[in-house]
């Protein structure tokens, strides 16, 4: 996926998932459509021009990564999530 492809919002169960890992501040394995891989912690979801993303906090700086752009998530507390994407 491009950053200019159109937004496709995420299943609200996935979304909620990503809440509560952003309410108690987990860190997530974290594996994004394009193949690139990273461990962060979850900080907030947040909303830009209809677009939304999870910020996250790697090695001291924050990335807003699309919701749409990510593959899966895992942490211990809530196992491995596979994105989807709603209908």
């Amino acid at each position: 996926m491009l950053i200019n492809d159109e937004y496709q919002p995420i299943n609200c169960d996935d979304y909620d998932n990503l809440e509560l890992a952003c309410q108690q501040h987990l860190t997530l394995k974290l594996e994004l459509r394009n193949g690139e891989t990273l461990e962060a912690k979850a900080v907030d979801l947040l909303q830009k021009k209809s677009v939304e993303y999870l910020t996250i906090e790697q090695n001291g700086a924050q990335r807003d990564v699309r919701l749409d752009h990510i593959h899966t998530f895992s942490h211990p507390k809530i196992g491995t999530i596979v994105v989807s994407l709603s209908d």
